[in-house]
């Protein structure tokens, strides 16, 4: 009777723990009961994770950084879906509140900081531990007609600031500023050419009716 009470219960036990999973993240690890579940976004750091709703895309960040240090798999690599944006500064290791939002300076664990929006996306040229960057709100996409929440698919989500970005000149490169001098050059030089051509060819023009006439 005991054999039997005792394989009941690690029947139960299997079951339980194959039903503890996150199905919104593939990379989150699971256990107890009730059932919790976490991913790791630094050493000896686990992040736990509320599996029921979108992972947030600050932990996302976290979470890739630390296995691309570790040399574990993540993402293939492109754009997940051909409507997708993707950051040109690339990805990083952020800063995220409990919440699991974007603090609203991220400095990549560098002396180099700049301000980001609500999605993470750098928003103000980079600067020193000195910038200053003011807090993200974040809203709430829950969208409902007559009080009822509506269900949705195949979203597309566009994230825009409030304000503006404020990117400035200043740090632009030597090279970067050398390419834009050679290319305004290499216009103004075309244009030249393009000019004296057209004028020597008005010269042939007006030479040829003279001859003509002292024929």
């Amino acid at each position: 009777m005991k054999i039997w009470i005792a394989l009941l219960l690690a029947t139960f036990a299997v079951g339980a723990s194959a039903q503890c999973t996150c199905e919104s993240f593939k990379w989150a690890t699971c256990d107890g009961t009730p059932c919790q579940c976490g991913v790791m976004v630094g050493t000896g750091e686990m992040q736990n994770l509320n599996c029921s709703n979108l992972v947030p895309k600050c932990f996302l960040m976290k979470a890739e950084m630390y296995r691309a240090r570790k040399g574990l798999s993540t993402r293939t690599g492109g754009k997940p879906d051909k409507t997708a944006f993707v950051d040109n500064d690339g990805i990083y290791d952020p800063d995220c509140e409990t919440t699991g939002a974007f603090r609203a300076k991220q400095c990549n664990n560098t002396k180099e900081c700049w301000c980001v929006n609500s999605a993470g996306v750098r928003r103000t040229d980079k600067g020193d531990e000195s910038l200053r960057c003011e807090k993200l709100d974040q809203a709430k996409f829950e969208p409902s007609v007559d009080g009822q929440k509506l269900e949705m698919e195949d979203i597309l989500v566009y994230y825009v600031d409030e304000e503006g970005p404020t990117f400035t000149m200043k740090r632009l490169t030597g090279g970067v500023i050398a390419v834009i001098v050679v290319v305004i050059l290499a216009v103004a030089a075309g244009l030249l050419v393009l000019y004296l051509a057209r004028r020597r060819e008005r010269g042939y023009s007006k030479a040829e009716p003279r001859e003509m006439e002292a024929m």
